[in-house]
């Protein structure tokens, strides 16, 4: 009776698919196999393997079970290699094989593979597994051994396996094993676009777009209509940034799948990458017309409403799916913005608060923290963001700038240069607080922080374009400091010559060093680029001190009444017009 109660045991054990002792998941995401590693060619039936099993091994099972319970896989490993040997059955040399992967014992996993494969040598995972072994101790024609095992076997799965293959070895930093393997397979295989088509997307992963685009051409060569390939061949036009060459591929492919719904959801995407949102529109009503159930389209054709300007048809199909569980939240989040362009503040308050879950939660909890700080609600947009620096740790620094910009919209400098200052205690060489305090410190008069923070920055960067635009014009404010100036504006011109806040910047150098000429004819080109008021307001006072007094007044008094709160016009406007009359 007690060999009898120690065999249910095991038999449940095996057959149950699951041990009593869990390997960790390393283990099994080495293997590349699916749970159906497990399975033999033929299944004995339960009764059967009762009368097969010899006492002897069941014990030599039941100890290795308990050895893995507590732990020991070393007596565990040699266990199962034991009952697999004596029994000859797969499943043991299989269990054996993820315990030695999983203690890292290479030599007893070639042992137990070894077994595998001669009890089971049409197995997939087994030849996977040989496959990843062969290929990292660097024994090409092994791993070509079993890679044709792996295409004879199945080619229409090889596609697959291959993949795998490559998948756990990028992880690993070890593409190179896997060109080298394809590039042999070749030699012996050089019709086989399979291999064309992986090699493809490891040069895509390399952004090598002439040799993807060849081995993918090659793909098409031996398979003209694989539809992979073809989606492929658009891809790397579309990484390219070359949408017309992505457009006219996927045209053309969908001539031959007029029902892929992939390729036409990739036209779309390129469409409104495009920002050709009237051809997208139209490509999503064909695909939401030929299947009304598929709700990721009217997601994306509510979106596209909303670059168009057509809220009434977006909110239409967001309010349609708030009542699908899986999108609830992302329409309540677009309802919002709806509301919120409308000027229905309260309502999009609303909105932002129903989203509770997923991916959107963090930026509705921010676009209501907007709402409220534009409603001047600052002690509840100030909880809110306290409560979320508790819910997302890892959004701290983009949330501790949001609240110190809180503070100083309200021109409450102290507090913001307070919060920035406490943050960098914490964080000294954080760049985006140090860039943040050094703006905030400029209206507080701490001019030496301000120094201080942005160099900072640039000894951390020395070639970063804003620290430089900023601390260049930061110095302008002391005429003893315009060497110093002049050399970090030089130096942001030179990175980044066509922006127009650091030409306005060296314009202004020109004027307060009293080059009129230079400074007017940069301010113009700066205004230009961006019609910005501080830029205008540079650009007004030079021109008034250069006698075109009418066109600069004309300027200021058309900006002001477009912006009437823009401190800089109101400054041009009380210091320099109002104080010559």
């Amino acid at each position: 009776m007690l060999i009898f109660r120690i065999f249910s045991v095991v038999t449940l054990v095996l057959l149950s698919g699951c041990s009593y002792f869990s390997l960790k998941s390393e283990a099994l995401e080495e293997s590349v196999g699916s749970n159906k590693s497990a399975e033999v060619k033929e299944k004995i039936p339960s009764k059967e393997l009762n009368k097969s099993i010899e006492p002897d091994v069941l014990y030599i099972l039941l100890t290795a079970e308990l050895a893995g319970q507590r732990g020991q896989y070393d007596i565990a490993l040699e266990g199962y290699l034991l009952a697999a040997k004596k029994t000859k059955d797969p499943r043991f040399s299989e269990r054996a094989v993820m315990i030695a992967m999983y203690i890292k014992d290479n030599s007893r996993t070639n042992e137990a593979l070894s077994l595998w494969l001669t009890q089971d040598p049409k197995n997939q995972s087994a030849r996977k597994i040989a496959t990843l072994m062969a290929l990292r101790s660097g024994d090409k024609a092994l791993a070509l051994t079993h890679l044709n095992a792996l295409l004879d076997f199945d080619q229409a799965t090889f596609e697959g396996v291959l993949l795998e293959i490559t998948t756990v070895l990028e992880k690993e930093e070890k593409q190179a094993l896997v060109s080298d393997a394809l590039d042999a397979m070749l030699i012996q295989h050089p019709n086989l676009a399979e291999i064309y088509f992986i090699q493809s997307l490891l040069a895509i992963q390399n952004k090598d777009r002439d040799l993807a685009e060849a081995k993918i051409k090659q793909a098409l060569k031996y398979r003209p209509d694989w539809d992979k390939a073809l989606l492929c061949q658009a891809q790397i036009a579309i990484y390219a940034g070359d949408l017309s060459e992505a457009s006219a591929l996927l045209k053309k492919a969908l001539v031959k799948y007029p029902n892929n719904l992939k390729m036409s959801k990739m036209l779309a995407q390129v469409f409104i990458k495009d920002e050709h949102y009237k051809e997208a529109l139209d490509l999503y009503h064909k695909m939401i017309s030929n299947n009304p159930s598929d709700v990721e389209s009217q997601f994306a054709e509510g979106l596209i409403y909303l670059q168009l300007n057509q809220e009434d048809e977006a909110e239409g199909i967001f309010k349609k799916l708030e009542g699908q569980a899986e999108w609830k939240y992302q329409a309540d989040f677009y309802l919002g913005k709806i509301k919120e362009k409308q000027g229905s503040y309260k309502k999009a308050l609303e909105f932002y608060d129903k989203v509770s879950d997923g991916a959107f939660v963090f930026d509705a909890s921010l676009s209501a923290i907007s709402l409220l700080q534009r409603d001047k609600q600052v002690n509840e947009a100030n909880a809110r963001l306290s409560a979320l620096q508790s819910k997302f740790p890892k959004q701290i620094v983009r949330l501790t700038l949001i609240q110190a910009e809180l503070f100083s919209q309200q021109k409450n400098y102290e507090k913001s240069f307070e919060i920035l200052s406490k943050a960098l205690a914490e964080n000294l060489n954080q760049k985006e607080y140090l860039y943040a305090r050094a703006l905030i410190a400029e209206h507080l008069g701490k001019l030496d922080v301000v120094e201080g923070d942005l160099n900072k920055i640039l000894a951390i960067e020395p070639d970063n374009v804003e620290t430089l635009n900023a601390l260049g014009y930061s110095l302008l404010n002391n005429p003893s400091r315009y060497v110093d100036a002049e050399k970090f504006l030089k130096k942001a011109l030179s990175l980044s010559p066509n922006e127009a806040v650091i030409i306005d910047s060296y314009g202004w150098l020109q004027f307060k060093l009293g080059n009129f000429s230079g400074a007017l004819n940069y301010l113009q080109q700066a205004y230009d680029k961006q019609k910005e008021p501080e830029i205008a307001a540079h650009l007004a006072e030079v021109m008034w001190v250069s006698g075109k007094r009418d066109e600069a007044e004309k300027l200021v008094s058309r900006l002001i009444r477009e912006n009437p709160a823009d401190e800089y016009l109101k400054d041009v406007e009380k210091r320099i017009f109002k104080g010559a009359k």
